[in-house]
């Protein structure tokens, strides 16, 4: 019998491939609808993305990226992330008027929408006036679209590709919107409780061991009832996201985030009921039978958490599924002509620097704890990590990317030329 991974797996290299793809024009284009027996890339322009993977590592710096690859493959060794074809890196400052560094919901906003706007922000610019999205672009020319976190999916980076509010916690509103106006074809995460009014536990329950806290607070309704009215089938676990058939698909596998964001001993735990790469599998899976293509954007939440706990071990963790999540992406793009696959971080978390192991170098305290040491992969050293801040930092992040318009992606640029180029690898050449 085969696993569970491997039945969600299995849809990502038998995956029907595309007709010709009309020209993509942004909020308006033909209905989508499921090909079938159309020969893979036939009458397709090398120039334009029919697929994007658009892949955030929240928090994820080039000090992450590192860390990873020295904990994981080490020093002659190459990430799956670091080996997409062009490089650059990307500014991050949002347009608040009184902090310097951006959050999240400013960072996933530029991206999403290519307008610099204030911390907490969620779709809107600095006026509070909803700005057109990536994915509802992709939507308005026809194509499938999909969301992925580890994170709650209504949590900031999801919700600025999907939802327009001014203020990033309203979650309950993020979820309507998700369902009743950009309407995401795929959408697999964490944070049932904003989808269940107050004592209405849905299939997680209320105050568990592991975080008592939790409790459903939705204050939009049941919007699983809502979501299953609009023909959504709703997964909760596993086997239910294995079985799942049909073009539209919700899946709540936390009451908030799919790990616990603790410091290190403290109840930490990266061990999401559902692995990001698996959700992943799922989610190309059901939008690749798109005759017109697809958006999906899959995030990875924990580098972020983890980065603003001082907790270098489950960063390395989180970022080693992010990883293998990137690797089942090149793979779905070198068997699937005209994909564009990209990864980048919003911002950077922690200020973490990679040192030698001295027992004269200072470690600090708190948010500055030194951590580890750790094995560098592959050799006899050792290394540690060293904390600044227990909040983001304002660095730029490095973002890699291949596939049609990644040469877009490469060099110097802002968040919102992330937005731009990826907008243009949809139209293809002569557009925008």
């Amino acid at each position: 019998m085969q696993s569970r991974r491997e039945r969600l797996r299995a849809g990502t290299t038998g995956v029907a491939a595309a007709a010709a793809l009309a020209l993509l024009l942004p909020f308006g284009g033909s209905e989508r609808g499921a090909g079938q027996g159309h020969v893979q890339g036939q009458g397709y322009g090398n120039d334009r993305a029919r697929n994007v993977i658009f892949i955030q590592g929240d928090g994820l710096g080039l000090s992450h990226r590192e860390l990873i690859r020295l904990a994981t493959v080490g020093k002659d060794g190459q990430l799956a992330m670091d080996s997409l074809e062009h490089a650059g890196w990307t500014t991050t400052d949002s347009a608040d008027p009184e902090e310097a560094v951006t959050d999240s919901a400013a960072g996933a906003t530029a991206f999403a929408s290519g307008v610099r706007t204030y911390n907490g922000a969620v779709g809107v610019d600095v006026d509070g006036n909803p700005v057109p999205t990536l994915l509802e672009a992709a939507r308005g020319a026809g194509k499938a679209t999909g969301l992925v976190t580890t994170a709650q999916v209504t949590d900031a980076t999801p919700a600025a590709f999907g939802a327009h509010v001014p203020d990033r916690g309203d979650q309950s509103e993020i979820a309507r919107q998700l369902l009743e106006s950009s309407r995401p074809d795929v959408v697999l995460g964490g944070g049932e409780d904003w989808w269940f009014p107050a004592g209405d536990p849905g299939a997680w329950e209320d105050n568990p061991a592991k975080d008592p806290t939790e409790q459903s607070k939705g204050t939009k309704g049941n919007l699983v009832e809502r979501a299953q009215d609009l023909g959504y089938t709703y997964v909760s676990d596993a086997d239910g996201l294995a079985d799942a058939r049909g073009r539209k698909l919700l899946g709540l596998f936390a009451n908030e985030e799919m790990f616990e964001q603790r410091n290190e001993g403290e109840g930490d735990l990266y061990e999401p009921e559902m692995p990001l790469v698996d959700m992943t599998a799922k989610a190309l899976d059901v939008l690749s039978r798109d005759r017109d293509g697809f958006f999906l954007l899959v995030e990875e939440e924990a580098v972020d958490e983890f980065a603003h706990r001082s907790n270098a071990t489950r960063t390395i963790q989180a970022g080693q599924a992010l990883d293998e999540t990137v690797a089942l992406a090149l793979d779905f793009a070198t068997k699937n002509r005209g994909t564009l696959v990209l990864v980048v971080g919003d911002h950077a978390t922690g200020g973490l620097a990679i040192e030698n192991v001295d027992p004269e170098d200072e470690s600090g305290d708190g948010a500055t704890t030194e951590d580890g040491p750790f094995d560098l992969a592959g050799s006899d050293l050792q290394f540690t990590v060293d904390w600044t801040t227990g909040g983001h930092t304002g660095e730029a992040t490095p973002i890699t990317a291949q596939g049609p318009g990644a040469e877009r992606l490469a060099g110097a640029q802002r968040n919102t030329d992330v937005h731009d180029a990826v907008l243009r690898a949809m139209q293809g050449r002569g557009r925008g």
